[in-house]
């Protein structure tokens, strides 16, 4: 009587923020890597209550099916380590996405200049995003940013397509100075590797 032939593993999934998909799939199909994407809307960072809902919903439909996870997130959630612990996963290194494309130094010394970084997710939805964060006042917006930042920062990938027009249209609604800073994805492949090698079952996690 022969075994029944089994199966192979699922791959595992990357959980994560959408703000950076292109640039995650494009490294995935690069390398090779074993390993499948889904994506949450980004405007979860301003809702948190929605943002750990669905992303222990997410990790529970994973786990149902036998799949292993990693979390493509920084600390954007003051629980992200409870939820991580209690899903037996783990999260890809840095303290917000930009600190993962830009790498730690280069983010601080942009943060120190009062930079607010716009990638290009965000520029195709500050409309609405800032309607439901800040109201519809433009006054009372502009002073909030005002505030804390002395200009714009467009980030732009080998991945992003063109953003320009909103970028401008962002900054004009602001009353912020617009600068554009090209980045490569070398930081964020290498932030992508480390969370694959401490997935892998030699890794731990």
């Amino acid at each position: 009587m022969s075994d029944t032939p089994q199966s192979p593993p699922l791959p595992p999934r990357l959980i994560g923020c959408g703000i950076l998909h292109k640039e995650v799939d494009h490294l995935i199909r690069k390398n090779g890597w074993h390993l499948e994407s889904r994506y949450l809307d980004s405007s979860l960072h301003n809702h948190l209550a929605r943002l750990s809902d669905q992303l222990n919903q997410a990790l529970d439909q994973e786990a149902a099916n036998g799949r292993e996870t990693i979390v493509f997130y920084g600390c954007c959630h003051p629980r992200m380590e409870a939820i991580l612990d209690a899903h037996h996963t783990l999260r890809t290194q840095g303290q917000n996405c930009i600190v993962m494309l830009l790498g730690h130094d280069w983010f601080m010394e942009e943060l120190e200049q009062g930079s607010y970084f716009l990638l290009e997710d965000w520029a195709l939805s500050w409309r609405p995003m800032f309607a439901q964060v800040f109201g519809e006042n433009q006054s009372v917006v502009r002073e909030i940013f005002h505030a804390s930042h002395q200009g714009i920062v467009a980030v732009r990938t080998p991945c992003s397509d063109e953003f320009t027009r909103e970028a401008g249209e962002m900054a004009e609604y602001l009353d912020l100075p617009l600068r554009w800073l090209d980045v490569s994805l070398d930081h964020l492949e290498g932030v992508l590797t480390d969370a694959l090698t401490r997935k892998a079952p030699s890794g731990g996690g």
